[in-house]
């Protein structure tokens, strides 16, 4: 059975065929380093790493680039208001964003191109669009790139290049020959980074970055490309139309578009001004549980900012932990049919929420066999498999580096902060469970939410409470 996309591009689901058998080629608009990360930005991750892992798991040699903005007008006025260069800002951001990727179980892109790192490709492909007659220089240094030279503009949106407002997405500029017309070059401003060219000192365009590192590491033409819903129109828009206007070829084959999160049925962007941290929620709940919030929707809907939702995310990898935990490490033979199932969801397009219904059934499926007496190693095996093929996988870390916070925790909490971490710990835990038998609430939720900030996961059983680092 062949994997099912939908590509934005048309607008239609079509049958997955890599232009090279067994290779894929992912470019994915990554981050722009200008501040913290919201949540809207873990679920892009999260959703491309899926995407990468599955093709994997399902034998393809994926070749995945997610690039870093590292100049643009956003990043300046922050570096500004800082008091930090444009290069320690997007530096010091990125290192941010890419703590909070490892938190959610997101792996590291084979390439990771930053735009600064590209200035000459940029300028080749601007020069080729003059040459073509698809750009021109302004008066002031910059390069517009022409929108009505292009006849195919705005087929990955369906926008008819008539009935874009000027003044609405695009800027109005008095040197430029039509308004709907974009910067792939920007003359600089005093006291801006820039970098010299033909026509003016300055810096690329948003747009253009994308176009250069794609073709630079991908080449001409690739498979995948990928990124928010929001990139759609104008920076996808345009990326199409600066490479196949430079290139004269196709530039990706598949389009494919994560939907928003939103808070308060609003979406989640700096421009909104409606943002939950990040990290903040990682450290709260625990970058599996967020990873699990995000694929709990398919990657394409909208999802809505819950933490109820976050809170049953824990809930359902405590019962996928305690399951692993029963049948030990010893590897078997997966269920065949169970992953059948789980791959025929996966092949309709990545629906990770058919995906998860496999998964959570055959978790319920093996515990009973388990508690029956019956051997369950199979089942149990295939959820392992679904597990590490989704990214949920449980690491299991070193108490070490958490001996002053925990130390701390308790003398702030008046507990007995003499002895080993895992002592430390169990008095916690057991002072927890005394503030819940006595219905204080209020406590008992902050020494699990204090525990969860530093690493600590406490889970309430039939049994008792018990601390898993994880």
């Amino acid at each position: 059975m062949s994997i099912k996309v939908f590509n934005t591009l048309g607008r239609r689901v079509e049958d997955f065929e890599p232009q090279e058998s067994g290779k894929v080629g992912m470019y994915i608009c990554g981050p722009t380093v200008q501040s913290e990360p919201h949540l809207g930005h873990g679920r892009f991750a999260v959703v491309f790493d899926m995407i990468r892992r599955y093709l994997e798991w399902r034998g393809f040699e994926v070749t995945y680039v997610r690039n870093i903005t590292d100049v643009e007008d956003k990043i300046i006025a922050a570096a500004i208001e800082s008091g930090e260069s444009m290069a320690e800002r997007a530096e010091r951001m990125a290192g941010i964003f890419h703590g909070v990727f490892d938190a959610l179980g997101v792996r590291p892109p084979d390439v990771e191109p930053k735009a600064t790192e590209h200035i000459p490709e940029m300028l080749s492909m601007i020069a080729e669009l003059i040459d073509r007659g698809l750009a021109y220089p302004a008066e002031n240094g910059d390069v517009y790139f022409s929108v009505r030279t292009l006849e195919s503009y705005g087929r990955l949106s369906g926008r008819k290049v008539d009935e874009l407002r000027s003044g609405a997405r695009v800027e109005v500029s008095d040197i430029k020959h039509d308004p709907l017309d974009f910067a792939v070059w920007k003359a600089a401003k005093p006291g801006e980074p820039a970098w010299d060219a033909p026509w003016a000192p300055g810096r690329p365009g948003w747009h253009i970055e994308c176009s250069a590192m794609a073709k630079r590491h991908l080449g001409v033409t690739f498979d995948i490309h990928g990124g928010g819903a929001d990139l759609i129109f104008p920076h996808h828009e345009n990326e199409i139309a600066q490479s196949e206007g430079a290139n004269g070829a196709l530039f990706a084959r598949y389009w494919l578009h994560n939907g928003m999160v939103n808070l308060g049925g609003e979406k989640m962007s700096k421009s909104t001004g409606h943002l939950i941290d990040l990290q903040e929620a990682i450290e709260l709940f625990g970058g599996r549980a967020v990873r699990l919030f995000y694929l709990r929707a398919h990657y394409r809907s909208p999802l809505e900012f819950s933490e109820e939702l976050l809170r049953d995310a824990q809930t359902a990898l405590t019962r996928v932990d305690r399951l692993l935990e029963r049948i030990g490490p010893d590897p078997g033979e997966p269920d065949a049919e169970v992953l059948d199932r789980f791959r025929e969801a996966m092949d309709e397009d990545f629906a990770t929420p058919e995906a998860l219904g496999v998964l959570f059934d055959a978790v319920r499926e093996a515990n009973r066999e388990l508690d029956e007496g019956i051997p369950t190693g199979a089942i149990a095996e295939a959820v392992r498999v679904m597990v590490d093929v989704l990214g949920l996988a449980a690491v299991e870390g070193k108490l070490d580096d958490l001996a002053a916070p925990v130390s701390d925790l308790a003398a702030e909490l008046g507990v007995d902060a003499q002895g080993s971490i895992e002592e430390i710990l169990d008095r916690l835990v057991a002072h927890r469970s005394e503030a819940r038998a006595s219905k204080d609430f209020a406590l008992s939720d902050t020494i699990r939410d204090r525990l969860a900030q530093i690493g600590i996961t406490v889970e309430d059983g039939a049994d008792g409470s018990r601390w898993i680092r994880r």
